[in-house]
């Protein structure tokens, strides 16, 4: 059917369908208004009207399609001439024969992949929260949320450094179990005791039910691998990837991926802090025992006073790795008491950025 024919008779059936919609309405609340002043109305006129409308929007539907598909046809058409023409042209000499033999390398070259788009999806403590979608090691997408402090929209031209916020519970981001995880971030740059950071939580693996053991036994499978780190790097002012800028931490169940992340990837991370953590120390140990590079891990583990699990856990963690004669330094802190769970936490992460701000100088 001619492209021509198509167009109107969509522009018919738009217009009928408005016409039938509009008396539609009008019919329903006549309808509506009898019904308030109880007198009887039929309904019939005004279904019957509903009913040609929806068929009307089905017909504008399906021609829509029609003259959409009529154009891409004729896109093709032309660039299958365009084609015949230059296969034609290359025939006359070897000038017109070069171009048509670059043609197939440069459709055969792989595509650089696009950059990731991060959208705004909240604000928190005082920063905004970003969220996008990262390709995974098994090229799977996963979610990533990037909180960006307040000092980072002050400056245009300022980079700030990276904190990784590692979680524990399968499929989720850390700030989903810890939301007043970014107020201890925040509260720790403004008592002056840390730098403003940029805090990326990626989505923690699914595939098992405890994805901090399967950091503990495999590092190289901690969840900031090379695409986040490119991802992050192009969509924000970060500082480079590495011991120079980036950090990890990890809070309550999330504490035995920051401590093996940070012990085994020394290259990487230049420290690393677990607060509130329960430990494997003989993971950790062998964790500590692959990392690579002449540079020891520096590691923070904190816990609350009252906490008499994760401090004894902690304290197992720093004896293994001293008996193994290991380059890591590692510190404890086990002075925080406060009246709640809630603010020693708040305290602990305060302590926490502070440590990684002080690391990272050096």
């Amino acid at each position: 059917m001619p492209r021509s024919l198509l167009v109107l008779l969509l522009l018919v059936a738009a217009v009928a369908g408005s016409w039938l919609a509009r008396s539609a309405m009008v019919r329903w609340r006549d309808l509506r208004a009898a019904q308030t002043y109880e007198l009887a109305v039929e309904a019939r006129p005004a279904l019957v009207r509903a009913g040609a409308a929806a068929l009307c929007l089905m017909c504008v539907s399906a021609l829509g399609v029609a003259v959409l598909l009529g154009e891409r046809g004729g896109v093709r058409q032309a660039v299958a001439a365009v084609e015949e023409g230059r296969s034609a042209g290359s025939a006359d000499g070897a000038a017109a024969s070069a171009p048509v033999s670059a043609a197939p390398v440069s459709a055969s070259a792989s595509p650089s992949p696009s950059p990731v788009a991060f959208a705004a999806v909240g604000r928190a403590a005082g920063g905004e929260l970003m969220q996008g979608a990262v390709p995974g090691p098994d090229g799977r997408a996963r979610t990533v949320r990037v909180w960006l402090p307040a000092e980072y929209g002050r400056n245009a031209t300022d980079r700030f450094p990276v904190i990784v916020l590692h979680s524990g519970t399968p499929g989720r981001t850390a700030d989903a179990d810890l939301p007043d995880v970014f107020d201890g971030v925040a509260s720790a740059v403004q008592q002056g005791k840390a730098r403003p950071f940029v805090v990326v939580a990626p989505e923690a693996p699914a595939g098992t039910g405890h994805p901090c053991d399967l950091v503990a036994a495999a590092p190289q499978a901690v969840a900031d691998d090379a695409a986040l780190r490119s991802a992050v790097g192009a969509a924000f002012r970060t500082l480079p990837a590495g011991p120079a800028g980036w950090s990890v931490l990890g809070v309550d169940g999330g504490a035995p991926c920051a401590a093996a992340a940070g012990l085994a990837r020394p290259d990487l991370y230049g420290a690393a802090a677990a607060v509130s953590g329960r430990y494997d120390a003989k993971a950790l140990t062998g964790a500590a025992a692959e990392a690579s590079g002449a540079v020891g891990a520096r590691l923070l583990l904190a816990a609350a006073k009252r906490d008499t699990d994760g401090v004894a856990s902690g304290r197992a963690v720093q004896a293994a790795l001293r008996d193994a004669k290991s380059r890591a330094e590692v510190r404890t802190s086990e002075v925080v008491q406060d009246y709640t769970p809630e603010r020693e936490r708040l305290r602990l992460v305060r302590v926490a950025v502070q440590y990684l701000a002080e690391q990272l100088a050096k």
